[in-house]
């Protein structure tokens, strides 16, 4: 599968406006991740943020005047749900192979069974947000699969967010013509917002 680095020539305005704001927030002290429970709401949230900006911001983008007048369309944000839904899967899956990639590595912890327990309690916690089932039992068998497979001393710093990258591109509900001109635009708007992210985790961890 190909992996894409972060190009600026490829950014939008907007996306460019997004990393600037998102950066200038990361440098305001936070509270620090000290523990799994602290960790698990981390990657929660911010794979939430990154897959609703993202995805968002591009249909606004494409659509333009008209977006407002999409989403008021039943079958339109039926594809938008499940553009998300299959969107935020990989995309918790990403930030949490880092983080227990980056754990091993940086701070020499050892328990990496913690990351298949934080992923499932996640999509646990979301099916209740009606998150569908058949997703979450194909994320599941997903997440194994990669598991089982992970290179730990390397991941994070090997494009790590490349596959959720991808899945805006694959399940964005835009036509394949129009994907096929914003692809470098789609995917470097969504490795820059996790650029944003992983600094902001870096800065915070203190297992």
């Amino acid at each position: 599968m190909p992996k894409y680095k972060l190009t600026w020539k490829d950014l939008s305005w907007k996306d460019f406006k997004v990393y600037v704001f998102a950066l200038f927030k990361a440098f305001i002290p936070k509270k620090k991740l000290t523990n799994l429970d602290e960790l698990e709401n981390f990657i929660q949230s911010k794979s939430a943020w990154v897959t609703q900006v993202s995805l968002y911001s591009y249909l606004k983008t494409r659509m333009g005047t008209r977006y407002v007048l999409h989403f008021d369309n039943d079958e339109f944000m039926k594809s938008v749900n499940l553009a998300k839904w299959n969107i935020y899967v990989v995309a918790i899956q990403d930030l949490t192979f880092f983080c227990f990639s980056y754990l091993k590595t940086n701070f020499n912890y050892q328990d990496l069974d913690q990351a298949k327990e934080i992923y499932f309690k996640i999509l646990d916690d979301e099916i209740s947000n009606k998150m569908p089932l058949d997703i979450v039992e194909k994320a599941q068998k997903d997440f194994t699969a990669r598991f089982q497979n992970i290179n730990w001393n390397t991941y994070y710093n090997d494009l790590p967010f490349n596959l959720s990258a991808l899945s805006l591109y694959k399940w964005a509900p835009i036509s394949e013509e129009l994907k096929t001109l914003d692809r470098k635009i789609v995917l470097n708007s969504v490795i820059l917002k996790w650029d944003v992210i992983k600094k902001e985790l870096i800065e915070r961890l203190n297992f």
